[in-house]
């Protein structure tokens, strides 16, 4: 079986506070934007695409109950950064955008510089400096 494309959607609360942090954030708009109950981006270089629905439009799709990121976690994305600066930058842009710093930016114990941050819902990114090692 083959599939000619993948992205995620995840639950949000707000749409119109994803679309600010996102667009916060500087990841471009995946078309919708005038459409009210969906947020949609795209990430990194290879344009993957992260839809946010409402809650209770995920969880009827799902037919079932939407994890609590406040409580626990769902998935973690890994962002790409090319140097410490740039980690350091977007940890400050995550906060004044209004999402929260869970870890560092630090050194991990593999070696790479990283940091994760929440968005205002919960859902995890791990900001990762690139290096010859990934």
């Amino acid at each position: 079986m083959k599939t000619s494309m993948i992205w995620g959607n995840l639950a949000v609360q707000d749409i119109k506070r994803t679309k600010s942090f996102y667009q916060n954030l500087g990841f471009k708009i995946n078309g919708y934007d005038e459409v009210e109950n969906i947020a949609s981006f795209k990430f990194g270089d290879n344009e993957f695409v992260i839809n946010f629905f409402l809650s209770d439009r995920i969880a009827s799709s799902m037919n079932g109950n939407v994890s609590s990121t406040k409580n626990g976690n769902e998935v973690i994305f890994s962002l790409a950064a090319s140097n410490t600066e740039e980690v350091d930058k977007w940890a400050g842009l995550v906060k004044s955008s209004g999402g929260s710093i869970v870890m560092g930016p630090k050194i991990d114990e593999n070696g790479f510089y990283v940091c994760v941050f929440a968005d205002p819902d919960g859902h995890k990114f791990n900001l990762v400096r690139m290096d010859e090692r990934m």
